[in-house]
């Protein structure tokens, strides 16, 4: 495998399966849209495949994500909310729900809610973001790949994008971890944060089938998870009592 990554904007989860995994890795001194520009000229003069959603086999094995939906709920949830970075999540989501409903297997369509990080919110403002920047890495991206099948998604779904701040992505993501139990990469927490944002705002859910996708696992990226926490510094011998009472029990 050969993968391009934005020197200084990987998180180093991701780096370490990028090695792991015996790919041959090229640094470049740019972002990810530069990363992505590159890998299509080279996969246009070389004998290299492109495996990124600009590739639409990729899409295609992507959207039997929305056929597991289907057949755990029963049919179409009312409003799917997601993370958008590159686009590719939500245009395959509606492909795949789209053609579910042809084949019967739906009586619905979800409306399609797409989720961007103010620092990268082209697909919210219609213009590309020459140097997006946010905290959420995953979707720090300025020129998605998927940019029309996404708008496409929102369009015919009848839904739309919306931009949240870092500060209601990294809140999203600490409430999925001390509530629900699961932690995310910040870029996951994207939908959650949307919703919150909504509710907010005095949009209202109730009775509707709501389904939100998180995307990476939070191991991803733990250099971001402890920025903004005060590190552990008690340290005690190795005696029951003394644990108790750094604990607060005794």
């Amino acid at each position: 495998p050969l993968v391009l990554i934005p020197e200084g904007k990987i998180a180093a989860g991701k780096m370490a399966q990028a090695i792991v995994h015996g790919a041959r890795i090229i640094m470049v001194r740019g972002n990810f849209d530069h990363c992505l520009s590159m890998a299509k000229a080279l996969s246009w003069d070389y004998p290299v495949a492109l495996v990124n959603s600009v590739n639409p086999v990729r899409l295609q094995g992507q959207k039997t994500a929305a056929f597991e939906i289907v057949d755990y709920l029963g049919d179409a949830p009312d409003v799917h909310l997601l993370p958008v970075g590159n686009a590719g999540n939500i245009s395959a989501y509606w492909m795949g729900y789209e053609q579910y409903a042809d084949l019967g297997l739906a009586t619905r369509k979800p409306r399609m809610r797409g989720f961007q990080a103010e620092g990268a919110a082209p697909l919210v403002t219609g213009e590309p973001f020459p140097d997006p920047e946010t905290k959420a890495t995953a979707i720090r991206i300025g020129n998605p790949a998927s940019w029309k099948l996404a708008v496409a998604a929102a369009d015919e779904s009848g839904g739309r994008f919306a931009a949240v701040s870092d500060g209601q992505i990294l809140a999203a993501q600490a409430e999925l971890a001390r509530h629900d139990g699961v932690f995310v990469e910040p870029a996951s927490a994207a939908g959650v944060a949307g919703l919150l944002q909504d509710l907010a705002q005095g949009e209202s859910y109730a009775g509707l089938t709501v389904v939100i996708t998180v995307t990476g696992h939070g191991l991803k990226d733990t250099a971001t998870a402890l920025e903004s926490v005060e590190l552990p510094s008690v340290v005690v011998d190795a005696d029951v009592d003394a644990a108790a009472r750094a604990a607060g029990l005794a």
